[in-house]
Formats: C-alpha cells, sequence, structure tokens
C-alpha cells in the first residue's frame, strides 16, 4: 500500500509539474507573440485565481480568516515580484534555461534556512548548495549574465522565501485559504502597478492570463495532494521532471535546443538534490525499523 501511495505521489508531481510549465509556456507564447504589457497580464492572473478560489470559501477558517494578515502580505507583494521576475525571464531565456534557474530555490531555501532560523547544515547539504551555484554559473557562463538571467534568480529567491515564511502562517488556515489571502492582498498592488504601467487594456490577453492562473493552482492543488500522505523527500525529486518538460516544450514549441552548458549545469544544481532526497530517505526508513524493533522483539 505504501508503495502504491508514493507512485501516486510521484504521478502527481509529474503531472503538477506539467501543469507549471504550461503556464510557462503560456506567458513566453505572450512574450513572443508581440507587445507584452506584463504587469496587465500578472493583474489579471492575480484577479482570476483569487475568483476561481472564491468558490471554495468552504476552505476557509471563519475563525481566523484574516489571521497572520502581516506575513499574508508581505508573501502577497514578494510572489508579485517574483511573477515579475518569472515573465521577464521566461520572455527573453529559452524556456528551459529559465526553468533550470527557477530550480536554484530549493538551494536558496536551504541558504536561507540557515540565516533566518539557524538550522544545521550537514556536509552533503553544503555540497549542494555550492554544487547548485557552479551549475547556475555553468548555465549563464559569466559572459552571458544579463538582467533576464537575474530576473530569473530573483524569480527563485521569491519562491524560496515564500516557502520559508508559510513557516510563520497560522496552521489552522488550509492552503485553500493560504492562497486566496495571497492573492487576494496582492490585488491593489497588482491594480496599481498595471496603472502605472499605462498599457491599453487587452481584452485578448484574458484567455492567456486564465489559463495561467489555472494551471497554476492546479501545480499547488497536485502538490498538496503528493504530500498528504508520503514525506517530502520520498518523493521530491518527482520535482525535477520539470525540466524534462521544459526541454521539450522549449524544442517542440519554440525550436529552442539546449546546449551542452545547459545539460551540464542542470545535472549540477539537481544531482546532490536528489542524492539528499534519497539519503533523507534511508534515514527515515532506518529510523522507522529501530523504532519498532522492539515490538517486534516482543
Amino acid at each position: 500500500m505504501a508503495g502504491r501511495t508514493v507512485h501516486s505521489a510521484i504521478i502527481l508531481l509529474a503531472t503538477g509539474n506539467l501543469l507549471a510549465l504550461l503556464s510557462d509556456v503560456i506567458i513566453k507564447w505572450q512574450g513572443t507573440a508581440g507587445e507584452f504589457p506584463v504587469l496587465q497580464f500578472i493583474f489579471m492572473r492575480v484577479m482570476v485565481a483569487v475568483l476561481v478560489l472564491l468558490p471554495l470559501w468552504r476552505h476557509l477558517d471563519g475563525r481566523a480568516a484574516f489571521r497572520g494578515t502581516g506575513v499574508h502580505v508581505l508573501r502577497a507583494h514578494i510572489g508579485l515580484a517574483g511573477i515579475s521576475c518569472m515573465a521577464i525571464a521566461l520572455t527573453t531565456l529559452p524556456l528551459a534555461t529559465a526553468n533550470a534557474l527557477f530550480y536554484a530555490t530549493p538551494l536558496l531555501v536551504m541558504v536561507l534556512a540557515v540565516l533566518l532560523f539557524g538550522e544545521r547544515v550537514t556536509g552533503l547539504s553544503l555540497l549542494a548548495v555550492v554544487s547548485g551555484f557552479a551549475g547556475i554559473l555553468v548555465i549563464l557562463r559569466p559572459v552571458e549574465i544579463s538582467w533576464a538571467a537575474l530576473s530569473g534568480l530573483g524569480a527563485a529567491l521569491a519562491l524560496a522565501t515564500n516557502a520559508l515564511l508559510v513557516r510563520k502562517l497560522p496552521s489552522t488556515q488550509s492552503t485553500v485559504h493560504k492562497l486566496f489571502l495571497m492573492h487576494l492582498y496582492a490585488v491593489p498592488a497588482a491594480f496599481a502597478l498595471m496603472l502605472w504601467e499605462g498599457a491599453a487594456w487587452d481584452w485578448r490577453m484574458l484567455v492567456a492570463a486564465a489559463g495561467s492562473a489555472v494551471f497554476i493552482l492546479g501545480y499547488n492543488a497536485t502538490v498538496l495532494l503528493a504530500y498528504r500522505h508520503v514525506a517530502a523527500n520520498q518523493v521530491t525529486s518527482a520535482e525535477y521532471t520539470g525540466l524534462i518538460w521544459a526541454v521539450l516544450f522549449g524544442w517542440w514549441w519554440f525550436g529552442e535546443v539546449p546546449g551542452i552548458w545547459f545539460f551540464l549545469g542542470t545535472t549540477l544544481i539537481v544531482s546532490p538534490l536528489i542524492a539528499l532526497g534519497i539519503v533523507e530517505r534511508r534515514r527515515v526508513r532506518c529510523q522507522v525499523t529501530t523504532d519498532i524493533s522492539p515490538i517486534r522483539a516482543k
């Protein structure tokens, strides 16, 4: 039964990463189709997300409806900055390269967890961070670092920061509750940024923005279901199937063929993180065996 659960979680994560990649494809397609008012697109996407989540009001905790407002507001605005950086990276970099930069998120989570929460770093964790940043440099190469590349890293930093800030949110609030408040609090700033951009309103973008929002919410739903009954370290390596989707869609849709530097850099980023997951999985299994061995002895 446990094996089936892990297998199902892996399928969910692979499906979820495909949904997230489809959102990336929509953003990149918008950027290559002509003039792209990014901030207007982001406002539309935020509004669609709020409207999609609104019918799920039963999952909101009425007794703690606005608890943790300060953290929710902070996450909302960091999220807006992250989406903006992500849009810049996706519309100016190859799809696979941009996604490889986004996978710096786990590395940044480890670094920020040490700086902000004083977490301990193992030798393998340190190796993962060093190897990961080396992989980023290999993909970008110093002569090719640009605002687009820095935007990709900015998106990863925003994702990592928001991931850690989840720890500061009320535990009684459901995932739907947290997602709803995050998008709701982002509406005023997204609207103000859209006005500042000053682009003419384009209803044709609404379909693309809606698709992007729905795909990202679908990704969040699959992550929630995947990690409900399975430890993260058992299946988190399935998250990296997103890079496979990125290479395939970049080649098929945009005619992008990654070079050797991409594959070498991606290997440096992903391999230590997968190794961390394997080591942690073995540690948990050993702990479970130790805990139940006295019972078996009886």
